[in-house]
C-alpha cells in the first residue's frame, strides 16, 4: 500500500460568503513519485452558487494547477523541481475563486485509481 495526501479544490465565487462546491482533487503520493490533479465542473451546480461565475476562468485556473502538478513551466507558474514542493504550493491558503481545502491522507494500491475514486466521491457525488 502507498501512503498519500490529497486536497479537494473548491470553487469559492464569493470569498466573503465562504460558500463553495468541490470542483477537483489533487493527490500526492511521495513514495510513488505521483502528483496529479483531476477536476470537473458541474455548470448547473456552479450557476446555483453564483449565476455570474466565469467558468472559463475557473477552468483556466484548474488547468494551471494541473500544470503545476506536472512541473510544466509557463508564465505565472512557480518553478519547483520536486513534487513535494509543488504540492506545498498548491495547498497553501489563498483568497481566490479556486481554493484548496484541508489536507487529508490515506493508503491506496494505485494513486491514479485513487485520484479517480476521490473525484467521484468528492466532486461528482
Amino acid at each position: 500500500m502507498i501512503g498519500y495526501q490529497y486536497v479537494s479544490l473548491r470553487l469559492v465565487p464569493r470569498v466573503d460568503r465562504e460558500e463553495f462546491i468541490n470542483v477537483g482533487v489533487v493527490l500526492y503520493a511521495q513514495d510513488a513519485g505521483f502528483l496529479e490533479a483531476a477536476w470537473e465542473i458541474d455548470a448547473a451546480r456552479a450557476a446555483a452558487l453564483c449565476p455570474t461565475c466565469d467558468l472559463d476562468g475557473v477552468r483556466a485556473m484548474l488547468e494551471q494547477i494541473r500544470a503545476v502538478c506536472r512541473g510544466e513551466p509557463g508564465r505565472g507558474r512557480p518553478v519547483f523541481e520536486r513534487a513535494g514542493q509543488r504540492f506545498g504550493w498548491i495547498i497553501a491558503p489563498r483568497s481566490t475563486v479556486v481554493q484548496p481545502g484541508p489536507v487529508h491522507g490515506g493508503l491506496c494500491a494505485d494513486p491514479t485509481i485513487e485520484l479517480e475514486r476521490l473525484l467521484v466521491r468528492l466532486v461528482r457525488a
